[in-house]
């Protein structure tokens, strides 16, 4: 699967005979060449399909190149970005470097240079400065102990996590499975006043009832058959530091009621005993379940879910913090790399493309083993669509089927002509839905609403 050949370019620049000139000459290079006038185009322009690489003006009217650069590099760091200007000035030079820019060029062109330059960028082989740019993401405010985000969601979890976790508050960590309920829960536990005794993690789900009563609770010598000696459960191994009680809504009433008890009292008994055992320890539970919607059917304890749920944190799913896909793809890929011991450098832009626009079901754990799946596959040094599986590069080519021209449209009608029958045909099979429409279409619904307006539709 191909779906950008010949390799597509865009050029902004706010001089239409300087972007007519570079559009002519880049495209007699054998590129695909589309172009804006104005930084802010262009950053839609991105996010409405991928390019492999961007030539952009610094000076522009409504937006700057560097402007532009950083937001569209905070989309898709992947795609090479070459800045020209007029101005030869170190420090513009040196910002663009920094911002991200894989390198500058100053104007009148050299063509020779800048074609040279090109072909360079495009075959990858001074990625290190994206590499750079996105440590230098991941180093930065936007993790507390390996938790990942810049997108506002995750922002606000970190703050608050940040705020919690040097308190005693019992905390309900909530979300679908996979977006890392238990690295939220590990976070707390290491950032707390309890982080030099143990974090001891039990999955309710994976335990009978029986087990997990054992488990939790230990047991006597002669409790039941295979009880040859006594046991020290799970309360008092994590006694001084933090218990993570993992899908605590798959537990039984009895469980519940004993759980109760022990948040209530700090107080346990082991199976088979009547000693009563204090233990000093922090608790933290998580579900991917709608415990509400579970009290209202009988399923689970109101006066439990009062006592888990002092502190809520929610952990937002993958498909509404899209900003973070790239800090946490290039962090996989670092450290799946490491593991198997592959010089893998980077994304294609394509590759990169179809991750941002993939819904992500399975969340943070499947964009993991995705990028696993495709360290393991690689056998170059960039992550392209090749090694991506089939239901994410099936899924962005359906997604795109619109772009495809109609057999009944013919090669000499107007674009926009075409354009609108494209999006007036994606609207009926929207059932007049615009932010399915949008999403169908790629573009965000401010574009959509800006080009109903000119056809006169909205």
């Amino acid at each position: 699967m191909n779906l950008q050949n010949p390799l597509h370019i865009l050029v902004v620049d706010d001089d239409p005979s300087h972007l007519t000139v570079l559009k002519t000459i880049i495209k007699s290079w054998g590129y695909t060449v589309s172009s804006t006038d104005d930084g802010t185009h262009a950053v839609e322009s991105v996010k409405e399909r991928p390019f492999d690489l961007i030539l952009m003006d610094v000076r522009m009217t409504q937006m700057s190149g560097i402007e532009a650069l950083k937001k569209i590099k905070d989309y898709n760091p992947a795609i090479p970005i070459l800045i020209m200007t007029a101005y030869s000035s170190v420090d513009s030079a040196v910002e663009a470097l920094k911002a991200g820019a894989y390198d500058y060029l100053t104007k009148p062109l050299d063509f020779e240079v800048l074609k040279l330059t090109l072909e360079r960028a495009l075959e990858h082989t001074g990625l290190k400065e994206e590499n750079k740019y996105l440590k230098d993401k991941l180093s930065a405010d936007y993790e507390l102990k390996n938790i990942i985000g810049k997108s506002r969601s995750m922002k606000e979890m970190i703050d608050m996590l940040a705020m919690i976790a040097p308190s005693e508050a019992t905390v309900l960590i909530t979300g679908e499975s996979g977006t890392g309920k238990e690295l939220v829960a590990k976070s707390i536990h290491h950032n707390s006043n309890r982080k030099g005794h143990p974090l001891i993690v039990v999955n309710c789900a994976a335990l009978t009832e029986t087990l997990l009563e054992s488990e939790l609770f230990g047991h006597e010598k002669g409790a039941f058959t295979g009880a040859d000696k006594r046991r020290e459960g799970r309360f008092m191994k994590a006694n001084r530091g933090t218990i993570f009680l993992d899908e605590i809504g798959e537990t039984s009433p009895k469980m519940q009621a004993k759980l109760l008890r022990v948040i209530q009292e700090r107080e346990i008994q082991r199976v088979g005993g009547e000693e009563t055992l204090s233990v000093d320890v922090r608790i933290l539970a998580a579900t991917n379940r709608n415990l509400e919607a579970d009290i209202i059917e009988g399923k689970f304890r109101e006066d439990l879910y009062y006592r888990l749920n002092v502190v809520a944190l929610n952990v937002p799913p993958l498909r509404d913090r899209q900003d973070d896909i790239p800090l946490l793809a290039q962090h996989f890929l670092a450290k799946y790399a490491e593991k198997n011991r592959k010089q893998v450098r980077d994304f294609s832009p394509l590759a990169m493309d179809m991750l941002l626009k993939y819904e992500w079901p399975g969340n943070v754990r499947e964009l993991e083993n995705t990028i696993e799946r495709a360290v393991i596959l690689l056998p170059g040094e960039h992550i392209t669509e090749k090694e991506l599986p089939s239901n994410i590069t099936e899924s962005y080519s359906k997604n795109r089927d619109w772009i495809k021209q109609p057999k009944s449209l013919a090669a000499s009608r107007p674009l926009e002509e075409i354009e609108k029958e494209a999006i007036l045909a994606t609207l009926e099979a929207a059932g007049g839905n615009k932010s399915e429409t949008a999403r169908r279409l790629m573009i965000n619904r401010k574009t959509l609403h800006k080009k109903l307006k000119d056809y006169g539709i909205d």
